[in-house]
């Protein structure tokens, strides 16, 4: 089976959230005997955890992603599970978020002719979704029973422009905010007798609006705190508001924690009566530039695709903030990342050859 064939193969399982039709049946069986599995499902999440020693050596790389894909929406001209190669390209969903990375490193694994220490690989059919029973799950399994990994990368897209231009080497965290400042419903024709929660807030709102908590470093940009909503009101013109409700996000760099928002919330709102508080659905993380996991992979790349990689932590979350959590050195490195969740989501056959070579590179040389 080629590359090709084992990516095609992944992408006609209709592997929606939570569900994973049945492709991790098929990964273990194409892996074969040589290599382990360790089975973990919660929950309606299946979590697959394949691992070959081929020595004992402590070094233990491993790779990791997620079979599940979103739902694939309307418009699109071509069954979104065929997977069929035209002209070079193959659209589908999944194509690009990851099964292109999965096939990538399974295909990687399989072939591998030799390692010094242990490869693994870590699969979820929960990242696309709440991911609470996902990946966090089976890395809090390996660590129950001493098996955690020493580097991961996680195979989702990462590049932007040219395919080998960009190695995530973190991801920033994610803070929201709930807000609801107090007042007094009123006669809008009386607003002495009125306590307007709008009017009390409005001098405040450009000082939280777009702020900098951060001033950003070498890895993240600042961390802004982006307002997502504010309501008040009955939609009427002659009452008051009662209160003021609003939300905000922040997406934080390894400088700025929930607890140093929530002080400068608590500072700006003062005098004021108001309900407060924070979630944080995912954590920072970085991964040192002098790692070996990024240098291996700088290296791969260069030497593969002859393109010199840049560090980046661009994006939302992905699974990569738990293996950071670990304490284990954690990079994304996968296709071009232009169309994922879209319509006619896609990717190229020389993209995934690629890096089914970097994969296989790295494995040799690290």
């Amino acid at each position: 089976m080629t590359i090709i064939e084992l990516f095609q193969k992944l992408l006609r399982f209709k592997s929606l959230t939570p569900d994973d039709d049945g492709a991790f049946d098929f990964i273990e069986e194409y892996l074969g005997a040589e290599w382990s599995c360790i089975k973990l499902d919660m929950e309606g999440t299946k979590n697959r955890f394949y691992y070959k020693k081929f020595n004992d050596k402590a070094q233990h790389l491993c790779f990791a992603g997620h079979i599940d894909v979103v739902p694939v929406g309307q418009g699109w001209e071509i069954d979104p599970f065929a997977a069929e190669v035209i002209d070079g390209v193959i659209s589908a969903r999944g194509a690009q978020d990851m099964k292109s990375g999965d096939a990538a490193f399974l295909y990687a694994c399989k072939h591998a002719l030799d390692f010094d220490g242990t490869l693994s690989i870590l699969m979820t059919s929960d990242e696309e979704g709440e991911g609470t029973y996902g990946t966090i799950k089976m890395l809090e399994h390996l660590k129950s029973i001493d098996f955690i990994p020493d580097y991961a990368v996680v195979a989702e897209p990462t590049c932007e422009e040219v395919f080998g231009d960009a190695i995530k080497v973190g991801r920033r965290g994610s803070i929201n905010g709930y807000i609801t400042i107090k007042g007094k419903q009123g006669h809008a024709a009386y607003p002495e007798k009125c306590i307007n929660p709008v009017h009390n807030f409005a001098s405040i709102l450009p000082k939280l609006a777009g702020h900098n908590l951060d001033d950003g470093d070498e890895y993240f940009a600042p961390s802004k705190l982006v307002i997502t909503d504010i309501r008040g009101g009955m939609e009427v013109t002659n009452v008051t508001p009662n209160e003021l409700k609003l939300m905000f996000n922040v997406r934080n760099s390894t400088n700025t924690t929930r607890e140093s928002v929530e002080e400068f919330i608590h500072k700006n709102l003062e005098g004021l009566e108001y309900d407060f508080r924070t979630t944080q659905g995912s954590f920072p993380f970085v991964t040192n530039k002098e790692s070996k996991v990024v240098r291996a992979m700088e290296n791969s790349i260069k030497k593969v695709l002859q393109v010199t990689a840049k560090h980046s932590t661009h994006g939302g979350t992905s699974d990569a903030r738990y293996f950071g959590a670990f304490g284990i050195e954690a990079i994304e490195f996968g296709v071009i990342n232009d169309t994922i969740h879209s319509i006619g989501e896609r990717t190229t056959v020389k993209e995934v050859e690629g890096l089914t070579a970097v994969f296989e590179d790295l494995i040799k040389n690290f």
